[in-house]
């Protein structure tokens, strides 16, 4: 297991580092991704530890929660309609999702529409597990949805010169040691506390709320070092390849047809409930771009951060979307389903 990890992390590492020669967007998370993906498709046996994964989540989870300043919170109040909207949106996304695979795809209604719903993988695998449907197609669908997402989205916004136009910074400016290691061991403490609950994406969620209670307060213990940051990236986008097996593409194609068609056409409303928003929301388009766009919360807060297009709103229509699709998705499967049995 050991030469595997070691193989893993050369292979995402030399991944990363040709990305940061080629210039690519968001080199050590992409880089990692690619590179990784394309070797575990391709049948070479490297491994990536779940503790690895949770210390990327990690990192992405505090640096996020130093942004909340008790200013940029007052801010992100002031786009409370903007982030509901985006809220709703994924509801409007998983209906269409759920229809596409079951006409297009031939899924009964649970895989489809658990597969379909805009949340966290691991979540969405629980909860189709709990109420019946296909395990491996809906953490297929969530896979391939994200890889397009982290892809096209950056790759898009490079292509197109957009950076810079809401560069919010951290709240704490230099790196405090002694402040460091008190904030590691809370942030860490934090996800501890939400892995024992089992509540959702816990060594994201459990870091960014903890550092977001401190920034709020005033209390800056410490910044993350630079290498940090490269290094949470570098474990997110190793963490995220590895998810690939070979034969990925050659299971199920048509399938992973309609999961395509469906993450192009998600992307594509909302693109459009961005520009509409734009015009009610004092926020860049870009920022409610990324806000609204079907990823996950890791990747499009580090979208944000490293272009440099307000983190923290982007960051809050994440959360607040994968906490809500998160408690609605079961009970709302429950009641659709009970409906369809009824007529």
């Amino acid at each position: 297991m050991a030469v595997r990890l070691i193989g893993g992390f050369l292979v995402a590492l030399a991944g990363a580092q040709l990305a940061l020669w080629l210039k690519l967007p968001l080199p050590w998370m992409l880089g990692a991704l690619l590179a990784t993906a394309a070797t575990r498709i391709a049948g070479v046996r490297t491994a990536c530890a779940a503790p690895l994964r949770n210390a990327g989540q990690w990192v992405i989870g505090t640096s996020l929660g130093l942004y909340f300043t008790p200013q940029v919170v007052g801010h992100i109040g002031e786009n409370a309609g903007a982030i509901v909207a985006g809220m709703l949106l994924a509801l409007l996304l998983c209906c269409l999702g759920s229809w596409l695979l079951q006409r297009l795809g031939g899924q009964d209604f649970q895989t489809a529409w658990f597969a379909s719903a805009i949340g966290g993988a691991s979540e969405m695998a629980s909860l189709a597990e709990r109420y019946g449907a296909r395990i491996e197609r809906v953490a297929t669908a969530h896979s391939l949805r994200v890889l397009m997402v982290v892809l096209i989205v950056p790759f898009a916004f490079q292509w197109s010169g957009i950076a810079g136009l809401d560069p919010t910074v951290p709240g704490p400016g230099r790196v405090h040691y002694p402040g460091l290691a008190w904030l590691v061991a809370l942030t860490c403490l934090a996800a501890a506390l939400f892995a024992w609950r089992r509540w959702p994406s816990p060594w994201v969620m459990g870091p960014l709320l903890c550092a977001l209670a401190l920034t709020a307060q005033g209390i800056e213990l410490s910044a993350l070092p630079p290498a940090f940051l490269n290094a949470g990236q570098l474990l997110v986008g190793w963490s995220l390849g590895d998810r690939y097996r070979p034969g990925f593409f050659r299971t199920a194609p048509r399938f992973l047809a309609v999961v395509m068609l469906y993450t192009l056409l998600s992307l594509g409303v909302a693109l459009a409930l961005a520009w509409a928003l734009s015009f009610f929301s004092p926020v860049p388009l870009p920022t409610l771009v990324l806000g609204t766009t079907p990823g996950g919360i890791a990747e499009m807060a580090i979208t944000a951060k490293v272009l440099q297009l307000g983190v923290p709103v982007v960051t809050a229509f994440h959360v607040t979307r994968m906490v809500f699709v998160v408690m609605v998705t079961g009970p709302l499967y429950v009641y659709l389903s009970r409906r369809k049995s009824a007529s």
